[in-house]
């Protein structure tokens, strides 16, 4: 018996009738899109880091709901909440969809120097015939489209990050004083819907996975990168001026509110029990 594969973009596997690019703009104040230009799609990704915060709390509480857009949707677009790459990704390439963009989402090997799993999730998009590099799920990383061009140089709120292509294999890599830090590796293969549930499964759930053993909380703007991990706070200016607090039990809910995470009486009880 011989069974037939429908190739990607012929089914709805991403659900993309369930995203919903109204509550979408309302929630990071974008104004509604005429035309997928790269500028809109500059806007974009700038528009979403600076309203939807990087967090993985449900995965630190055991209780993540999935990584389905309308799921999502109800999560980041309901609450006060974020979430990680796969719900910034599954979200915002159906937006980005809808508005018209032609979208491929991808997967990278973070470090790629190290033996870890291909478990990032990212997206090229293509807007005025150039392809970019859409990653509006790295944590406090990208906040701006990169050209899918060997050797693109592009500032990150501040921090230099550059594209590098050997032989089909991508490099993203961001300076670090007068050195360049591989951030993470890709190629261009496209993925399908249940190559994400994999890395979800992984992600959220194995015990070397770096997400499910500390609360990971991440926001990004322009000359100021604010990250919790564990019980500390660190906030990066882009003179090299680092600062770490640790956080309390106590200050956790104050802490988390100004990150952008709102928790409800009963996750906070529960978050604060890992503290």
């Amino acid at each position: 018996m011989s069974t037939v594969t429908e190739p990607v973009g012929k089914t709805d596997e991403w659900n993309r009738d369930a995203t919903d690019v109204a509550a979408y703009l309302a929630r990071t104040g974008h104004a509604n899109v005429a035309a997928p230009t790269a500028d809109a799609l500059r806007s974009l990704c700038e528009a979403h880091v600076r309203a939807i915060p990087f967090e993985n709390i449900d995965v630190v509480l055991g209780r993540h709901a999935g990584i389905d857009v309308g799921v999502v949707n109800a999560k980041l677009l309901g609450r006060d909440r974020g979430g990680y790459c796969y719900e910034h990704e599954m979200l915002f390439s159906g937006v980005l969809e809808r508005l018209g963009y032609q979208v491929r989402r991808l997967i990278a090997r973070v470090q790629p120097d190290r033996p870890g799993p291909h478990t990032h999730m990212m997206l090229v998009v293509r807007a005025e015939g150039q392809d970019y590099l859409t990653d509006i799920g790295f944590g406090a990383g990208m906040l701006h489209p990169m050209p899918l061009r060997d050797g693109a140089i592009v500032d990150q709120a501040g921090w230099e990050h550059r594209l590098d292509e050997d032989n089909g294999w991508w490099t993203l890599s961001k300076r670090v004083g007068d050195e360049w830090e591989v951030l993470y590796g890709f190629d261009l293969v496209e993925r399908r819907r249940v190559d994400y549930e994999v890395a979800h499964h992984y992600t959220s759930t194995h015990p070397r996975s770096p997400f499910t053993g500390q609360v990971v909380v991440m926001r990004l703007e322009r000359g100021v990168s604010r990250r919790l991990v564990g019980n500390e706070l660190t906030v990066e200016l882009t003179d090299g001026t680092t600062t770490t607090t640790k956080i309390t039990a106590d200050e956790l809910d104050a802490t988390l509110r100004g990150l952008g995470v709102v928790l409800t009486a009963e996750e906070l009880s529960a978050l604060r029990a890992t503290w």
